[in-house]
């Protein structure tokens, strides 16, 4: 049977998934549903077609029509909302879980139940709340040493941390009110001290197999200040691990993924079929869970897809037919660097609608289209973040400059951090780790 493929989403992480499908030499169309029109991603599809991804009858109606066997979906909304529940049920198989199991990235309050209910010992002290009674108690109980987290989906952007967001209880009653008044809930927890990574791990429902390691930069500005985004940029090292965690830290988050797994289908007997991203932190008691995601992480995802050497359609149909076991997944032995371009006042107040050249670039394979449009012709910002730049080498350090000498000549009103990737920032977290362990 012919592969007829249908991946949902539209940014350089639907970019890097749609480049991994047709780097396969097996015969197959590839359809987009996408958000916005991604040249990068129209290059490479049979048809890139803008509606409304998050809408479930919408999805099934444009995946029926072009006889699609397999979808891939690459944001969150689209799970919370059921997409693939409906898809399923009309016989299309999902890379992405059921609208139950994505509340492992919807709910940080569900998630954190889930840990604790399954005994999966790795989560900081945490309350749940849907007015501001009690809050001000567990302020004073966790002293400075504190986050809040919107109960919902936020696009990365919906956590607040003292000493840096929050500097008094205060300011911390006030976000939380501001949450309240958008009639969401909200989890308090425990500020933990670390050093952070991202794991995901490739599920069919109850076979897991880890994906190399890496680490996101969230906070727009150089040096980790300013406002979080979605992700700056990533870095993954030769070892499929990073310069501060210990081989422990890997095997610890590595059992954690498989315990919320097997969590999961325990509590709902429906096996999770997609990408489990663990977002961890490396502590002086050792790895601890931050959050989960649903999906691929953007940017971890062109970090990690750019190393896949294993067919990525067979991992597909493999996660769908839940036989991952079955087949041996194998990723270059390089490290990885990425950094995004993002349009001047990203994230708070970023300007849309300006052209960017990319003429100058020396190795436009390295480009992932993201948050970008073409009008009259031009290549412009959408809003969010631009364009990644990702590179593969034999050291951290030789992909990064890689990244920086095509990303520098990306024209327009733009900024990225330069020091992602850089051996400075790199010394900084294996010293911030030795002082802590």
């Amino acid at each position: 049977m012919k592969n007829i493929f249908l991946v949902i989403g539209s940014g350089a992480r639907e970019h890097a998934i749609i480049k991994a499908l047709y780097k396969s030499s097996q015969e197959k169309n590839i359809f987009c549903l996408a958000t916005n029109f991604n040249p990068g991603i129209a290059e490479l599809v049979d048809e890139i077609y803008i509606d409304n991804i998050n809408d479930p009858k919408i999805v099934l109606g444009y995946a029926i029509e072009n006889k699609v066997s397999l979808a891939i979906i690459g944001p969150e909304n689209p799970l919370e909302n059921g997409v693939t529940d409906l898809l399923e049920k009309n016989n299309i198989g999902v890379v992405g879980p059921k609208k139950n199991l994505a509340k492992i990235e919807s709910s940080k309050s569900f998630t954190r139940k889930l840990l604790k209910d399954f005994k999966i010992f790795s989560s900081p002290k945490f309350k749940t709340f849907s007015s501001i009674d009690g809050v001000d108690e567990f302020l004073i109980e966790l002293g400075n040493y504190y986050v809040v987290k919107y109960d919902g989906l936020a696009g990365g952007k919906g956590v607040k941390v003292s000493g840096e967001h929050l500097h008094s209880h205060q300011e911390a009653i006030d976000y939380c009110l501001d949450l309240i008044k958008l009639g969401g809930k909200f989890v308090v927890e425990e500020k933990l001290i670390g050093q952070e990574f991202s794991l995901m791990s490739f599920c069919d429902g109850h076979n897991v197999i880890h994906m190399p390691i890496v680490q996101d930069h969230k906070r727009a500005y150089e040096n980790d200040e300013g406002p979080n985004t979605g992700g700056m940029g990533t870095y993954s090292d030769v070892n499929h691990s990073l310069p501060f965690l210990t081989k422990d830290d890997i095997i610890n988050s590595q059992n954690i993924n498989e315990s919320v797994s097997k969590a999961l289908f325990d509590k709902f007997k429906v096996g999770y079929k997609g990408i489990l991203y663990g977002g961890f932190i490396a502590t002086k008691e050792g790895v601890q869970v931050i959050e989960y995601n649903a999906r691929f992480g953007d940017p971890e995802a062109m970090n990690v897809l750019c190393l896949l050497e294993t067919d990525f359609i067979d991992i597909c149909k493999s996660i769908v037919s839940g036989t991952l076991n079955k087949i041996n997944v194998v990723f270059s032995k390089k490290a990885t660097v990425c950094k995004y371009v993002v349009p001047n006042g990203y994230p708070d107040n970023p300007i849309k609608n300006r052209p960017i050249n990319i003429q100058k670039v020396l190795n436009p394979d390295l480009l992932y289209y993201a948050s970008v449009d073409i009008k009259n012709g031009l290549l412009v910002e959408a809003g969010s973040r631009t364009i990644a730049v990702v590179a593969a080498s034999d050291t951290i350090a030789n992909a990064e400059k890689i990244v920086e000498k095509n990303i520098l000549v990306i024209e327009g009103p733009l900024f990225h951090r330069q020091d992602i990737g850089k051996d400075d920032t790199i010394n900084k977290r294996i010293k911030n780790m030795k002082s802590i362990r």
